[in-house]
């Protein structure tokens, strides 16, 4: 069980002594099957729409939205979350984070989709009656408005930050501390937004912080 003080999102990744430079250099590239086979598991059951130019005007469903939308009706007309459920979102959202820190260069080691590797993420699985409020999930997404908002603006930092972790470990095989905190801050805080948000595991509003 966690701590009271914990949130009941958390995550750690392991700081890499040493990365090496040719895995980084190509990066973008050896990611490709990896997230294919993500994006394949994230966007399944999704609904294109497009026009008669055969632009697209707007994608609706896909898995990651669904169990969120079935996860807050389950809550609120049946006060039930089941384990089997929470287990299988807590996996995909595990699954996820360890493709996100290769992509952010944050670990050398290839996504596994069993292992846990170097990210170290946990999400505790909520007591329904005594821990949740049942009608809070109908507005959870919008009173979590002020973290989109900041959150915007710490991925678009977040992003400038990895291109000059890229830069640097191509020169020195090392990712600077301040840098790779940073990331892992910003991916920490996003977390928690997630699991207050969309996730549905606690009815404690997010901290805004990168600790």
């Amino acid at each position: 069980m966690a701590n009271s003080t914990e949130y009941s999102a958390r995550l750690n990744v392991d700081y890499p002594e040493e990365l090496g430079r040719l895995t980084t250099l190509f990066r973008i590239i050896w990611i490709i099957p990896i997230a294919i086979i993500l994006a394949l598991i994230t966007t399944a059951g999704e609904t294109v729409i497009v026009n008669e130019a055969g632009e697209v005007i707007r994608k609706m469903g896909g898995i990651a939205s669904g169990l969120a939308v079935a996860t807050a009706l389950m809550i609120v007309f049946r006060q039930r979350y089941p384990r089997w459920w929470f287990d299988f979102v807590r996996e995909l959202v595990r699954f996820e984070g360890r493709v996100l820190a290769y992509l952010a260069l944050l670990t050398d080691r290839y996504p596994s989709t069993v292992d846990e590797q170097a990210v170290h993420l946990e999400v505790d699985y909520p007591d329904v009656e005594s821990d949740l409020n049942r009608w809070l999930p109908l507005v959870k997404w919008l009173l979590a408005l002020p973290h989109y908002i900041v959150l915007v603006l710490l991925f678009l930092l977040t992003v400038l930050a990895v291109v000059a972790a890229w830069f640097y470990i191509l020169l020195t095989g090392r990712y600077p501390r301040a840098l790779f905190d940073f990331v892992v801050g910003v991916w920490r805080w996003a977390l928690r937004v997630g699991a207050y948000a969309f996730l549905l595991v606690t009815d404690r509003y997010p901290p805004f912080s990168l600790r």
